[in-house]
């Protein structure tokens, strides 16, 4: 069975464990790293010459653009029923989804399917 390395910094590549000693041993010297004049300097990339300009602007507003006219939303003004009566919400329901379509399942097919039984038995 092989052995396991219990180090914490197994997962170097060998370059940078080549680096890392030659750095101890003082053959090499560690690069400086100025964060913030690569982060300043970054800045300039991040936005193109052509979005500096007004056409940059015009360009963005083109490719944005909806392909289709959208209307304006409209409020439909529809006045609450204050009755509160049950029966008024079965009525809408029945409205809404009418017995006896498709995938409703009512209590005569319940008994017939428990009359039949289970499938397998």
């Amino acid at each position: 069975m092989s052995e396991v390395s219990k180090e914490s910094n197994n997962s170097q590549t060998f370059d940078a464990q080549q680096i890392s000693e030659n750095v101890e041993a003082g053959e090499q010297k560690l690069q400086a790293v100025d964060v913030s004049a690569d982060y300043e300097a970054s800045k300039e990339f991040s936005v193109s010459e052509v979005d500096r300009t007004s056409a940059g602007a015009k360009a963005a507003a083109a490719a944005t653009k909806p392909k289709f006219d959208i209307p304006a939303a409209s409020d439909v003004a529809k006045p609450a029923d204050s009755s509160s009566k049950p029966e008024d919400f079965r009525s809408m329901a029945k409205e809404v989804k009418p017995a006896g379509t498709p995938g409703n399942v009512t209590d005569d097919l319940v008994d017939k399917a428990i009359e039949r039984g289970t499938p397998g038995s």
